[in-house]
């Protein structure tokens, strides 16, 4: 099994040729860590042992860092029944000014960066850590206030609105500021779905209005302490994409699906603006045959040789649904390599 090494992942986010294929994860499952840890992530009774599972996991699947919560930061919801899927609707915790002044608004500086600590201390030679963002600015708003309630209040109550975007954007904004300078952190992810199939779920303008100029300054924090900043976003953003890598200036893009682009489409026309991160259609890994699914990820992998900033993975993440054969064919491809 091949040697982690973090510094290869970096050549992809700078759109640089890696020297051995490369693999790009959100994340896997609870029963895929235990299959790739297979007993070999150290359980001290602790509050980190599944957290060593999910290193270990990455690390034998043949990763070069995982994904990590930076901290426990996150803000409080009113409780929400979660099932296969989740409303947008419901669970509304904030909906007028009277809620806002109710809400008790969480400090990302109570929260201590432990997690971070015991990766550096106990991560595999060659791993590094990329923290994921306890969701995103347009996430957590929706979160806070119902999709639907957001998209009246930015009518009825812009101000309000705006009151609600930012309060969520300068809290997020210290949690990156609180994890990027962090000596295990390689990258940072800033995971925040923007759209549905067809369009971003706010009107381009309204997003460059209420939620681009904190993934901005996100971009910018993390930058000034030179670590890369990849965007999770799924839905139709080719309307936004220019702000994406000309204004946010993202180094990556996650999050692909053949009904919107197919990573093939998007790899071609982004290529050397922003590196192209995973892409093999969920649903597709889902419902091919090992052979086709290794045939499409040998396809993509040939696709980048020589211009760089490609790293293999699906086009969202590995959700238990996923078979492992297919998830198998596609990795192997990178980590016997």
């Amino acid at each position: 099994m091949r040697k982690p090494d973090y510094t290869q992942f970096l050549k992809v986010l700078n759109k640089q040729v890696p020297d051995r294929p490369t693999l790009y994860e959100l994340f896997l499952n609870g029963p895929l860590y235990d299959i790739l840890d297979n007993g070999e992530a150290p359980q001290k009774g602790d509050e980190f042992d599944s957290t060593r599972k999910t290193i270990y996991g990455f690390k034998n699947a043949g990763y070069d860092y995982a994904t990590l919560a930076g901290s426990s930061f996150h803000f409080p919801l009113e409780k929400q029944d979660r099932k296969s899927t989740i409303s947008l609707n419901e669970g509304v915790t904030i909906k007028d000014w009277e809620s806002f002044e109710k809400y008790q608004w969480p400090d990302p500086e109570s929260f201590d960066n432990k997690i971070l600590d015991m990766a550096y201390e106990e991560m595999p030679e060659g791993m590094g850590v990329i923290p994921l963002g306890p969701s995103g600015v347009l996430e957590n708003t929706i979160n806070l206030t119902g999709y639907d309630n957001l998209c009246i209040m930015l009518y009825d109550e812009p101000e309000l609105a705006k009151r609600i975007f930012d309060e969520v954007g300068s809290r997020l904004l210290k949690y990156y500021q609180q994890v990027a300078p962090h000596k295990a952190v390689i990258a940072v992810v800033s995971n925040d779905d923007w759209g549905f199939k067809t369009q971003t779920m706010l009107s381009p303008d309204d997003m460059r209005k209420y939620v681009f100029p904190w993934h901005k300054k996100i971009v910018a924090a993390c930058h000034a302490h030179n670590k890369p900043v990849l965007l999770h976003s799924c839905g139709q953003l080719g309307d936004v994409m220019d702000d994406i890598i000309d204004d946010m200036k993202f180094d990556g893009k996650h999050s692909f699906e053949d009904t919107i682009q197919t990573v093939e489409d998007a790899y071609e026309q982004y290529k050397g603006r922003i590196a192209i991160l995973g892409g093999m259609d969920v649903n597709f890994v889902c419902r091919g045959t090992p052979e086709e699914v290794a045939a499409r990820a040998k396809a993509m992998l040939e696709r980048a040789a020589n211009d760089g900033g490609y790293a293999l993975g699906t086009g969202n993440s590995v959700p238990e649904y996923v078979p492992h054969e297919q998830y198998f064919a596609m990795v192997d491809l990178a980590r016997k390599a």
